[in-house]
């Protein structure tokens, strides 16, 4: 086999996969995610947008101090004050990378920057030579390139490889290219563009249109060395390229490609839960490579053709994204090496301490579950291993109901060594008795934006698992939306979990954030 060209994995799961609504991440989750990437081996992380909030600017500079191994980037508009607070919380970096955007397209020079084309140059070029002052390593994105003239790009992106910038970054920031035209766009930079040789090309595609993936594979194809993505895809609008499954078609299919990458595959799945936990934006279950249906065979032809030869219906083999293949069944009777052995398995490493918590809540389920399957391990470790501190835990609950009647709610509630409780005759039904008894006990007033429920597995005694999105009473729409998740085979108890989890983040607080095309 001909040896293959390497491809960046530059991941943004931390910057722009935080703008996707309600899934911004404290400090200590966003740790938690940079190490998870940086065990998966991406090349390039973008810890975030230094100048948008303390918040941001804190966890880059702790991030860039912290990860060893991968380039920290962090992103700036093309002005001075972006660029030095990004060095700023970039300079501890052992690998430091200043990624500086400018928007190009005729639409954003009219609309949003009200600026020329030479204007737009002069302002590219100064901010890749402010950046390059500070920082060897520069990306620098004409934001909106897919739909800006093709001549005009062409002279953009020579004027800041000669200004400077080692990176050079298509985005397609809304979503707009087809993959014919991404790979035209591509060959075109490389066929025009002077000193395109001296930079590394690289392609950020949004799935406004669901063509995100395959835009970025189209640019590989035409000669991109990076792709920009994020884990399960998220990000603005409908998302990014995601991941998974552009490193998994890159290597499935590297006969095609002639690519590979340096992501150690079988941490995907593990990575992808433990996104999917703290953004608490769910995997849908067909979800490629990572959805939990991606292995499942349920038509019987299909089942006969992978009794008989796995690679009758699978292209991919479970265990390299991390997934084992058989669903090893675990009961009241099994002990902790093997729940240990599963949780590892899973993804998931625990120390002495949590393993034996852990091994106590299993014993808890087992007894009201008789099989107890992979994914009730995982939303077990989910659970309980956030990062999340609370301020409210909940203690249990009575709870009386009749159709047509306001349920009576009694809950009880601990706050660090004291237990409190409340009793409520309110409510349209017990889920909303519950919530309104949990904002009588704790003080906080909160709207309800997001109420789902979802079974962890199968069976009429699989486990609920529930995320709520809440808002403070009077917040203007869309601001501080804290999240919440609770797992309980009891789908009354998991509600009340999840609420107080959100209750504890309105609890924390957070803090406005400048948003990265604003301005």
């Amino acid at each position: 086999m001909t040896s293959a060209r390497t491809i960046r994995i530059f991941d943004t799961t931390l910057r722009d996969g935080e703008q996707s609504p309600g899934a911004s991440m404290n400090l200590t989750e966003k740790m938690e995610i940079a190490q998870a990437l940086q065990q998966l081996g991406v090349d390039v992380i973008e810890a975030g947008f230094p100048i948008a909030s303390p918040g941001d600017f804190a966890s880059v500079r702790e991030i860039a101090a912290t990860i060893r191994g991968a380039i920290v980037c962090g992103l700036a508009r093309c002005n001075d004050a972006d660029i030095d607070r990004a060095w700023e919380a970039l300079r501890g970096a052992e690998r430091p990378r200043i990624h500086v955007f400018l928007a190009t397209s005729s639409i954003h020079r009219e609309f949003k920057l009200r600026m020329t084309e030479d204007e737009v140059v002069a302002r590219a070029v100064a901010g890749v030579q402010r950046a390059r002052q500070l920082c060897a390593d520069v990306e620098f994105s004409p934001e909106d390139a897919a739909r800006t003239e093709l001549d005009f790009l062409c002279r953009v992106v020579e004027a800041a490889i000669d200004a400077g910038a080692t990176t050079v970054n298509i985005p397609d920031t809304v979503g707009y290219a087809t993959p014919q035209q991404m790979h035209r766009v591509i060959s075109t930079l490389r066929e025009r563009v002077r000193g395109i040789d001296r930079a590394v090309i690289s392609v950020h595609c949004h799935d406004d249109l669901g063509l995100a993936v395959a835009n970025s594979l189209a640019a590989v194809e035409a000669g991109a060395g990076q792709v920009e993505c994020t884990i399960n895809g998220l990000g603005e609008r409908a998302g990014n390229c995601s991941l998974e499954e552009v490193v998994m078609a890159l290597r499935t299919r590297r006969d095609h490609y002639g690519c590979e990458t340096r992501i150690a595959t079988q941490k995907l799945v593990p990575t992808s839960r433990l996104v999917a936990t703290i953004t608490g934006i769910q995997v849908p279950r067909n979800k490629a490579i990572v959805g939990r249906n991606a292995f499942a065979h349920e038509a019987g032809i299909h089942q006969d053709g992978m009794l008989k030869e796995r690679s009758t219906y699978e292209i991919i083999r479970p265990e390299d994204v991390g997934l084992d293949r058989t669903d090893l069944v675990l009961g009241k009777h099994s002990g902790r090496a093997a729940l240990a052995d599963r949780a590892k398995a899973l993804g998931y490493q625990l120390t002495p301490e949590q393993l034996q918590s852990l091994f106590d809540r299993f014993k808890v389920l087992a007894d009201r579950k008789k099989e107890i399957y992979d994914g009730d391990i995982a939303a077990l470790c989910e659970d309980q291993f956030t990062a999340l501190p609370e301020r409210f835990t909940l203690v249990g609950y009575d709870l009386t109901c009749s159709s047509g009647q306001p349920p009576r709610v009694r809950l009880r509630v601990a706050q660090g060594e004291e237990e409190s409780s409340v009793e409520v005759n309110v409510g349209d039904g017990p889920i909303d008795g519950i919530f309104l008894a949990i904002e009588k006990l704790t003080g906080v007033v909160t709207v309800c934006r997001d109420f789902r429920v979802q079974a962890v597995t199968v069976g009429k005694d699989a486990q609920a698992e529930v995320t709520v999105e809440l808002q403070p009473a009077g917040a203007p729409l869309g601001s501080q939306i804290a999240r919440g998740r609770g797992v309980s085979t009891d789908s009354l108890e998991a509600s009340a979990k999840a609420f107080l989890a959100a209750v504890n983040r309105v609890v924390l607080g957070g803090q406005s954030r400048l948003h990265p095309q604003q301005g």
